[in-house]
């Protein structure tokens, strides 16, 4: 192993055999609970609407628009978060997006009408688009490359248990403080996990009082390893690069089935098997944060191993795969029992691919990462929003021989969703980080390269969500 700043690799087995460092795990632990506090914050408004709707006179398709509208933030600035991140650093943009989104969480507790929510509720979008593009630029900062796909099982399941959480957790606020001191309250908790953030976090290791020698030279050994991401590599280059273009399709795959846990699945559930259905769908999301830890694991146990890219290529070619087939044994389902428990194997499937496809970003991106991560996590959203559109036209209006032979039930989508999976199996069949890219273009022909790329993204963007906000029923 390499020494840094003059440590050499017998101080690092001395200082290993005395207790060395372990300050990157704490990092973990911070932005598992970034995670929890970002979905706490984002759920909480389904929590409270009820309330909302009565008190400020909201009928459910106004608020439908507040609900929506936050996609349209989120969409449109993940790249712009990602740059941030990536140029001013994750110490100071985490503390700047966690602390505006904490702001108007809190704000929306103040609102008077319609107006003022779909304005609080867009600018949170905005500040929540940085939430983890500017994780993954921490990790890529802080982790070695072999210990990054755990890492980013840990971090990503903060997502599911804050889900959770928050529907058991908002409820108990409402009752205590009122709707807008359910919300004041939330804000609170995010600017205390700022204040823990900027006094503990630095953005390069070798700069926190805390790291020894020996940890600092664990980090800075395996930072790069074999992947590309050691190489400076202009930003529209990568971004246009087969890997990136196939990580993003993959995104855009997956959330046809992660998304609609989070949408359509409590509603479906009611329509087919009826009032206290709804009970059932608390599982998936428990399902999906034991992939995130599993995954996560087995990425770093295949790459110490020296399966370097089946790290990466093996468990979400699997994920995907498997997703696939229990996707179609779901078709067959007659029992809620039957359908929970098909389904569940099918999320989990594919939310093992979640720790695969960001730790690949890092691989890919490096000095990047977080723009580079926050390019696949605005395609990924297309496909929530595409998932948002078209599965209850599939419900309503797609047949399928065998399958779904009538409509009325979401038989043909889950078809749809299957073969997504499949073609996304299929695309990291040919993803590879030791890919080496071509030589760079003229800086001129670069950035137009990125601007019409990033553009057209956001543009689609743009149009998905807004088709979804005010035109779906």
């Amino acid at each position: 192993m390499k020494a840094v700043d003059g440590v050499k690799p017998a101080a690092l087995a001395a200082s290993e055999a005395t207790g060395a460092s372990r300050q990157r795990y704490v990092l973990v632990g911070l932005l598992f609970l970034h995670t929890v506090n970002t979905y706490v914050d984002r759920v909480c408004i389904s929590a409270a609407a009820p309330d909302i709707q009565r008190d400020l006179g909201l009928s459910n398709q106004t608020m439908g628009y507040i609900f929506g509208i936050f996609s349209l933030g989120y969409g449109l600035f993940q790249i712009p978060a990602g740059w941030m991140a990536d140029t001013y650093g994750p110490r100071k943009s985490l503390a700047g997006v966690v602390s505006l989104w904490s702001a108007f969480t809190a704000l929306t507790g103040a609102a008077a009408g319609a107006l003022s929510l779909l304005v609080v509720r867009l600018l949170f979008g905005v500040a929540e688009a940085g939430a983890f593009p500017g994780a993954t630029r921490a990790l890529y900062n802080w982790l070695p490359v072999r210990e990054r796909g755990l890492a980013q099982g840990i971090f990503h399941s903060g997502a599911r248990v804050g889900a959770a959480l928050s529907f058991f957790l908002i409820p108990l606020l409402i009752g205590l403080l009122g709707w807008r001191g359910a919300f004041v309250a939330c804000g609170l908790g995010g600017f205390v996990w700022v204040a823990v953030w900027w006094w503990w976090f630095r953005d390069k290791p070798e700069d926190h009082p805390r790291v020894g020698a020996a940890e600092l030279n664990h980090i800075r050994g395996g930072l790069n390893e074999d992947f590309s991401a050691a190489r400076r590599i202009p930003l529209g280059l990568i971004l246009t690069s087969p890997n990136m273009l196939l990580l993003m399709f993959q995104a855009l795959a997956s959330n046809f089935t992660v998304y609609l846990t989070l949408s359509w699945l409590m509603p479906y559930l009611v329509s087919q098997w009826g009032t206290g259905a709804q009970v059932y769908a608390a599982i998936p999301p428990i399902v999906a944060t034991l992939a995130l830890w599993s995954s996560g694991w087995l990425v770093t146990w295949l790459y110490n191993r020296g399966h370097h890219v089946g790290s990466r290529t093996w468990v979400a070619m699997g994920g995907f795969a498997l997703s696939a087939a229990a996707l179609l044994l779901l078709t067959q389902a007659q029992s809620i029992g039957a359908f929970i428990a098909l389904y569940s194997v099918a999320l989990f499937c594919v939310e093992s691919s979640l720790a695969p496809n960001w730790t690949a970003c890092m691989d890919i991106g490096g000095e990047k990462s977080g723009v580079v991560s926050a390019a696949m996590n605005m395609v990924g959203n297309l496909g929530a929003a595409l998932c948002a559109i078209v599965f209850p036209y599939f419900v309503a209006h797609v047949t399928l021989p065998y399958f779904a032979e009538a409509s009325g039930t979401a038989n043909s989508y889950f078809v749809f969703a299957a073969a997504i999976n499949a073609l996304a199996a299929v695309a990291w069949a040919f993803i590879n980080p030791r890919r080496k890219l071509p030589d760079a273009p003229p800086p001129g022909q670069a950035r137009r390269r990125v601007v019409v790329f990033i553009g057209a993204l956001m543009l689609l963007t743009a149009g998905l969500i807004v088709y979804r906000v005010f035109f779906v029923k």
